[in-house]
Order: structure tokens, then sequence, then C-alpha cells
């Protein structure tokens, strides 16, 4: 959530930055209404101090055997008043907590305002690939050599989900292991996640209680829509050591989501799903190092793509484009032959201190000052469902075989794609 004091002292530089993302709210009102709350917390902490006085001399005369009649008369009146003032701070703290928590983060000053018309290209690495035959699209070499089920997904769970199976499980399992492999070669901690998390972690992330809808309920749980959920809660309440910083994660997970694709060939095949495999990085860093690890979580990202051979470009987003619990985001995205256009295939985003602020994730300063909120960063380090369609659509060959990306053959993968084909048994 967004500091509550900047409000306070910088009420018309929160009213730009929402703006930005085309959020209105009024200000002034909620001013109003915190001015009140924070005259009802101070009376409540007044009648507090005192009732703990008036127990005190309560409790000295007691010991030296003198009557307390009176002062127990006036504690209980004073117990009458404390519990009104109270019950008033209470109808103020609800509303009050509501506003802050619905407010979005704040975009940072080189994010410009506005929705995906304004997203900027920061930067195309290689060119779309020249075929001199008429390409497939990758539901279509999804299917004929045997990679991706769908039919037998719907069957099992409906529609929004398949079935990886021979070399098609293969090639998702290997992409997933490089994933892990690199991250872990680069000092990162590896961490398997529960998929069922709680509210509070929901809550943490920014993601609740505004996108509590989007996401399957399980009893008081959830399923996570991606690994950075769970990793955001994962120094949930601490307050961490200077010298411990950054902190370094990288998780897999599936992503569970209600929204899936429809029958546009935008969100055909693998690209759109309820459930999809994901891997993820995460940092917890001092504020004046966030700026450098969001930097160095894209180049991670790129790194990976340009190894798989894959022509794409780097995005920055707009203010309304960007998750609201993040301040700066920028997006890989891969070319899609099919498409004539490009899909996310990671998000590299900056939450600032908006995550930290809402878990209690502080800081101790090495010089033992005040402690401070963390920043948090997350990263895509990179999603295989969209990967898959962008492999396969860029690196088919006329025969109808795919390459398989050399750093993936390590994995027991082939070099082609459709050199061998294992029957699929027909369905029932």
């Amino acid at each position: 959530m967004l500091d509550v004091t900047l409000i306070r002292r910088h009420p018309d530089q929160v009213r730009e930055g929402l703006r930005k993302r085309a959020v209105d709210v009024d200000i002034p009102a909620f001013l109003a209404l915190d001015a009140e709350f924070r005259e009802a917390r101070a009376a409540v902490e007044r009648l507090r101090g005192e009732r703990r006085r008036v127990s005190a001399d309560i409790a000295v005369r007691r010991r030296a055997g003198e009557a307390a009649e009176e002062l127990q008369a006036g504690a209980g009146a004073l117990a009458d008043r404390l519990a009104e003032a109270e019950a008033g701070l209470g109808r103020l703290a609800g509303p009050h907590q509501d506003f802050l928590d619905g407010l979005p983060n704040l975009p940072d000053d080189d994010v410009v305002a506005g929705g995906k018309e304004n997203n900027q290209v920061v930067r195309t690495a290689g060119a779309p690939p020249a075929f001199g035959f008429a390409p497939k699209d990758h539901v279509r070499l999804a299917q004929d050599l045997r990679l991706v089920d769908h039919k037998r997904g719907a069957a099992l769970a409906g529609n929004g989900y398949w079935i990886y199976r021979g070399e098609g499980a293969a090639l998702e399992w290997a992409l997933l292991n490089h994933f892990l492999d690199t991250h872990r070669r680069a000092g990162y901690e590896f961490v398997l996640p529960p998929h069922l998390l709680t509210r509070e972690a929901g809550y943490a992330a920014g993601q609740f209680p505004k996108f509590a809808d989007e996401v399957f309920h399980v009893d008081d749980h959830f399923l996570l829509p991606t690994a950075e959920t769970a990793l955001a809660s994962l120094h949930r309440g601490e307050t961490l050591d200077e010298r411990e910083l950054p902190l370094k994660y990288v998780a897999y997970t599936p992503c569970y989501r209600k929204e899936s694709g429809g029958y546009r060939t935008a969100e055909r095949g693998t690209l759109r799903g309820h459930q999809f495999n994901k891997v993820e990085l995460f940092q917890y860093t001092r504020p004046e190092d966030s700026e450098a690890a969001q930097l160095e979580l894209l180049a991670r990202a790129e790194e990976l793509v340009a190894g798989l051979g894959l022509h794409h470009r780097v995005t920055k987003l707009a203010a309304e484009d960007t998750s609201p619990a993040q301040a700066k985001t920028y997006d890989v995205e891969v070319w899609l032959p099919s498409l004539g256009g490009y899909t996310e295939v990671s998000s590299v985003s900056n939450a600032r201190a908006y995550q930290a602020r809402r878990g209690g994730v502080r800081y101790r300063p090495e010089n033992g000052g005040k402690p401070a909120y963390v920043h948090t960063l997350n990263a895509s380090g990179l999603a295989t469902s969209r990967l898959l369609p962008a492999i396969l659509e860029q690196h088919q060959r006329a025969d109808g075989t795919v390459e398989v990306p050399e750093v993936l053959r390590r994995w027991g993968l082939p070099e082609m794609l459709g050199t061998t084909r294992t029957p699929v048994p027909a369905r029932p």
C-alpha cells in the first residue's frame, strides 16, 4: 500500500500519480477522514494511558492498606469512556483502511500515462524468421507433432486445460530444468512453495482484495496465480538484517487462473489457460538497489529468450497497463509469426515498498538506524506456455519438423522434433 504519510504531506503528487493510471479518488475526503481517525486514535491512547495510571494507583493503595473505592468508581467511568472511544475509532478504522487498501502503487516518474497504446518499445533483438514455405501456426504444429493433447485435456478438466505428452512433455520439462539450472548457477535460492495460500499472502502481494474473484478458492485458501504471490510473503512480518540483502529466490510452480483463452488465434493452444507452468524470480533489496536489481532481472529474462534463438523485443509498460502493485514493468515479448505480432513471456517489475508495506517486511540498517521497508521485485524467468508456441513457430522447417534449441538438448531432446513419431492411441 501507499505510505499514508506521503498522502498527508504530498496529496497533489499522489493524485497526479494515480491519474497516470486513470484512477480518480477523493484525496481531500480521505484527508478529512484521516484527521478524524488520528484524533480518535489519540483519544483512545490517552484514555488507555489514564486507565493504566488509575490501575497503578489502585494497586499502590491496596498494597498500603488504604481505601480505593473512589478510584475504583472513577476507573469504572473511565472504562465506559474508553469503550465508547474504541467503538468510535473502530467505525473510522474500517473506511480508513479500505481506502488505503484500494489504492494502486504510484507509477515511477519515467512511466508514461495511458494504456497499452502508450507502451514503449525499448529494444528489439534479431529479426523475424523468413520462411520460403507456408508456415504453420503453433496449434497445428503441436497437433501434427503430437506434443499437446487439447482434446483429452478438456476431457479431464474442461476448456482451458491441456496435456503435454511425448516430446511435448519432454520439451516443457527441459525448458523448466534449463531455467532453474541457469538461475541457481547465478546465485538464486531454489524454492518450491505451497500451491495453496492464505488470504494474507494475496493481500501482501497486492492482489487482494481487488482481484480476489480472479483466483480459484479452496475453503479458506486459494490456488496461487503465480509464485510471486508466495514469494512476496516469504518474509512477511520479519525485520531482515541489511547484511542479508539482496535476497534472491527462484521458484517453480504451476500457476492457476480463472481467465483462459478463446477461439481466436491469439488465445488458442497453450497461450492462455487456467493452468500453466512458470519459473519465477524474486528479490528483496535495499531501496537504493532496486533500480539496478530490476535491470539485472530484465537481463536474465532476455538472456534466456536469446539463448533459445527467439526473435523478441523489450517493452516498457504505460501506467494503466502496469499491474496495480507495481511501480514500473518491462515486458519481454516473443514474435509469433501466426499472429504477426508479439506475446509476453516475462514481466519484470519493481513494486518499490508497496508489497513490503502490506506484508510488514523491513530491514535493520547496518549502521543502527531505524528499520525501513525493503523493496521487492519479481520477474518471470520464464513462462513456458508461451515459449513453446514461439519455439514451434520460429524454428519450424518446411518438412514439418521443428529444430530444438541447442541449450535444451542436454535434457534428452532430439535435434529435431518430428523426426521420430510415437503413436498416440485413438480416443475411445
